[in-house]
């Protein structure tokens, strides 16, 4: 995807939360949506790393991309994607020692997503810094957002409690703390996402 005319990058940030959610709209990267979102924090923390890695690629792919042969494209794409997860992996092991010793193993994972991959060759590979930019803190922005949702919801229902502080003196759903809560979490607000998106285009075509 290429822009010709004048960027808007509040449309950007907007397409990247709404329009192409990587979790609620392509169902990409649902490992950390089930594995790491039974707690707020974890979710949190999960989805600020996949923010960083999101734009920091495609900045990076942005700078160098007249200088990258077509050939070789995708493992230089790769090369970049692990050099930032490698950087955040080092910061989060340094400063969040407790919440790493969860999710250390999900953030070596980013290196995977698909969703990363697919933004450096089809934007970032194709556009100057600042769109690339934003357009990474979009995407990064719209899983950050997906996770703190799900592990919300999730640690409400299944501990009663949110960041760890106890807000419903309740029995607890003790399954929403599960993989298999996660995927009931994920499938219903996939579900209601959706359907709260289709209504809004259906508003906006009608005032039009």
């Amino acid at each position: 995807m290429k822009l010709h005319q004048k960027t808007n990058y509040w449309e950007l940030i907007k397409n990247g939360v709404i329009s192409e959610n990587i979790i609620f709209r392509m169902a990409l990267s649902l490992c950390p949506a089930l594995a790491v979102t039974s707690k707020v924090k974890y979710g949190l923390l999960m989805g600020i790393a996949v923010l960083f890695v999101h734009t920091m690629v495609g900045i990076t792919v942005s700078l160098i991309r007249r200088f990258i042969h077509q050939r070789i494209r995708l493992p230089i794409f790769m090369l970049i994607i692990a050099t930032w997860v490698t950087v955040t992996d080092l910061m989060m092991a340094a400063f969040a020692r407790e919440a790493y010793a969860v999710i250390g193993l999900y953030i070596q994972l980013i290196v995977a997503f698909a969703s990363i991959l697919a933004r450096a060759e089809t934007f970032g590979s194709k556009n100057s810094v600042m769109p690339s930019m934003f357009d990474g803190l979009g995407m990064g922005i719209g899983f950050m957002v997906s996770l703190v949702i799900i592990s919300f919801f999730r640690e409400l229902l299944g501990s009663g409690s949110v960041f760890g502080i106890p807000v419903v003196d309740t029995r607890p759903v003790f399954i929403m703390v599960l993989p298999t809560g996660g995927f009931f979490a994920v499938g219903i607000l996939m579900a209601w996402f959706n359907w709260m998106n289709k209504r809004y285009s259906k508003k906006k075509a009608l005032s039009h």
